[in-house]
């Protein structure tokens, strides 16, 4: 099969059948062999139906419907593994990504080489205040934290290698971040390409600003997870040992001072350096605590359910 294009969705009713007319329409005229793979998010419109409808008249059609709404990442990681696609494309379902970009995406991984492309939408028809300036700020932050040097994160119109999707880990609100996460597992190849965004024809947008802030929090973790993420001993342990030996330091020098240099003056507990020695000696301690549990968490822990699927189509 050469395209697989997952689509993540929540009360998306409205849009699901212009969508796959559009998606059915690119594909013939470019006689793709194609899956389309719907994740139904929770959603408490008729989006179900909707889908096994479109299952019932095109056999390329396929559904997950999820038990109640988990989040956007654990519906892209329940598409990715379900794919057969050699070439990954990733699109929301609100029609605001344009299904005509598919053949050029797919171009840019088979004869292109490249293990991403990821789309920017250079021109937008959001709001300028609630999602425009806030987004730029965003984008700017994670290619500064990242590395990856992409000037659309949040853009849900992407191409992927087959390979990469079978190898991340899309997880809490991380959805945002598969460029980067990528890139930390050896693929390496990332590039963008200029897409056509188009206004938002039904419903209403479901998110607010506050996903922003959540990724905000979640670009520190990602650059934690890179950096320390299988030895977290790397980072508490290190900074434990530096406050110890402060403290340590601190609390030498009283001792000799008491006992050789000063012997008759103030006791040791009213001196502002005792409570500098002793606060620095027990941050670090816990500190070093801290890496050594997290070090047998990554080495024992096992792989959670992190979201229910309550129902199939054709998979």
């Amino acid at each position: 099969m050469q395209i697989s294009i997952v689509i993540p969705l929540l009360n998306e009713q409205e849009s699901l059948n212009e969508l796959h007319d559009w998606i059915v329409r690119v594909m013939q005229s470019n006689h793709f062999l194609y899956e389309i793979i719907f994740i139904d998010d929770g959603s408490t419109d008729g989006s179900w139906e909707t889908i096994k409808e479109l299952s019932e008249k095109n056999e390329h059609v396929k559904g997950i419907r999820f038990l109640k709404n988990y989040g956007k990442s654990q519906a892209l990681h329940a598409g990715f593994k379900a794919a057969e696609g050699d070439v990954v494309i990733t699109m929301d379902a609100d029609l605001q990504d344009n299904p005509e970009e598919i053949p050029e995406l797919y171009e840019l991984i088979t004869n292109g080489g490249n293990h991403i492309v990821s789309g920017w939408k250079k021109k937008r028809y959001d709001s300028v205040i609630t999602k425009n300036i806030p987004s730029k700020l965003f984008n700017w932050a994670a290619r500064r934290t990242s590395g990856v040097k992409l000037h659309d994160f949040n853009c849900g119109l992407k191409a992927f290698n087959g390979q990469v999707v079978k190898n991340i880990d899309v997880h809490g609100e991380m959805h945002r971040y598969i460029p980067v996460l990528a890139k930390n597992a050896g693929f390496s190849k990332i590039t963008e390409k200029v897409v056509q965004h188009q206004a938002r024809k039904y419903g209403t947008t479901k998110f607010g600003a506050e996903r922003f802030i959540n990724g905000f929090l979640d670009l520190i973790t990602i650059w934690f997870v890179s950096k320390f993420g299988r030895q977290p001993m790397h980072l508490f342990g290190a900074l434990g040992v530096l406050m110890f030996i402060v403290g340590f330091g601190f609390a030498l020098y009283l001792g000799i001072d008491k006992l050789f240099l000063n012997p008759t003056g103030r006791l040791i507990t009213e001196r502002p350096q005792f409570f500098i020695a002793l606060t620095a000696m027990i941050i670090g301690t816990q500190l070093f605590l801290a890496g050594f549990i997290g070090e047998i968490m990554v080495r024992s822990r096992k792989n959670d359910t992190r979201y229910s699927i309550s129902d199939k189509i054709n998979i």
